[in-house]
This record gives structure tokens, sequence and C-alpha cells, in this order.
């Protein structure tokens, strides 16, 4: 009698592994189950009950979850790294970050949409004044002079034609003037920005626009100037 019982409880732990096991584990399982082998005894519910636990806490275990989010954030510095279409002044950060803020995810994720919303405002206000300003100026109210003096802050939200819009639709960036970059540049605690950047960045659209040599179909490498820059030669 001992030795049934003891059979059955190492054969007990069965049905678990074929939980685990691949497909053709689990159809062999069935099968036996249905079968009228003497030898496939039932687990007792209590250890099986321990085993699908134990395999539950291991399942959770090796799941990812993110319970907050850490922003750093760094102050504005010029940049010395970039090349904009026109001007100089561009934008990059400190080397430090100069504080830190921790959120939870639904407070980052509305912190993100606020964000998001600021952006498409200012974008909707600046297509707004221009078009404010063409119509002044086009229909002779004002003159262009007068128009220039219009800025964002003289379009009202109300102006703004915001209905249907979802925020999480519209991600863009938005190119700056040189006038705005130098403008957050100083809002940033800037000084003194290097004017030496505008002619070095100037000097570099100047070489862009011209790109390769000017070999007629054969390269002479006297006279190639891909050639002449140590550069080879595409022809």
């Amino acid at each position: 009698m001992s030795g049934i019982l003891k059979r059955k409880l190492e054969e007990g732990p069965a049905p678990y592994l074929s939980l685990q096991g691949s497909e053709d584990d689990d159809v062999s399982c069935g099968d036996s189950g249905n079968s009228s082998d003497s030898l496939n005894h039932p687990v007792p519910s209590g250890l099986l009950d321990s085993t699908l636990q134990q395999q539950s806490k291991r399942m959770r275990g090796r799941n990812v979850h993110f319970e907050s989010v850490t922003v750093y954030y760094f102050s504005r510095r010029q940049g010395f790294t970039s090349v904009p279409t026109q001007g100089g002044s561009t934008l990059g950060m400190s080397p430090h970050h100069s504080w830190v803020k921790r959120f939870t995810l639904r407070e980052f994720a509305l912190e993100q949409k606020q964000s998001h919303w600021n952006m498409l405002r200012d974008h909707l206000k600046e297509e707004k004044l221009n078009t404010i300003k063409l119509k002044l100026t086009k229909n002779g109210t004002v003159s262009s002079v007068e128009a220039d003096t219009l800025t964002l802050d003289d379009i009202s939200e109300d102006d703004l034609d915001v209905d249907g819009m979802e925020v999480d639709h519209y991600f863009f960036l938005q190119p700056l003037t040189t006038r705005q970059r130098r403008a957050l540049l100083r809002s940033s605690g800037v000084r003194r920005i290097d004017v030496e950047e505008k002619h070095e960045l100037r000097a570099l659209r100047m070489s862009r626009e011209e790109c390769g040599c000017r070999c007629p179909g054969i390269c002479d490498p006297e006279t190639c100037a891909c050639s002449l820059a140590g550069i080879k030669c595409q022809v």
C-alpha cells in the first residue's frame, strides 16, 4: 500500500509538467487521461493549486512595470553644433541638468498633453497672425510697417479654430528664426552670444552650395576638385 501511495505522489506533478511542455506533451497528456491505463491517478488538488500559484508568481515576475517618470531639465546654451538655414545663434543645452522632476505615469501623460497643446496653440496663433497681416496690408487698411507691430499676444485663443482637433494628432517641429533663437538664449541667461559662429555658419552654407566636381565625363586629378581635396572622384 505504501508503495502505491509513493508512486502516486511521484506521478502527481505530471499534469503540471504538461502545462509547461510543448504541444505534443499536452496531447499525450490528454490522451492518457482518457485511457484506462491503471498508472494514471488523479493529482491531489492541494498540490496542483500550489504548483499553479508558483507558476503564476513566476509569470508575473517576468513582466516589466513602470511606476514613474523622471525628467531632467537642462538650460539652453549656444549650440555650435548645428547649421540652420539662416543666421547664427544655434541652440544647445548646458552639459549638466539644472533640476529634476518626478512624475507618475498619469501626471506625465497630462504634462505631455499640455505641452503638445501649447505647441499647437502657438502654431495656430502664428498662422492666424500671418493671415491677419496679409489681409490688412492687402486691402490697404494698414501699412506693412504697422502690421509688423502685431505680435502673438494680440491673437486671442477665442480666435483660433480648434473644434474637432485632437492634440495628440499634431506633432511638428517649428523652425525658429535667428531673432527667436537669440531671444530664447537671452531668456535662458546667455548674456553674450558669440557672433563668430554666424560667420562660420555662413561659410559652411556657402561651401555646401557646390557639391562634387566639374569633371566632364573623365576625371583629371590635376584639376578635379574632389581629387585635390583628397576625395575619390565620382566620375
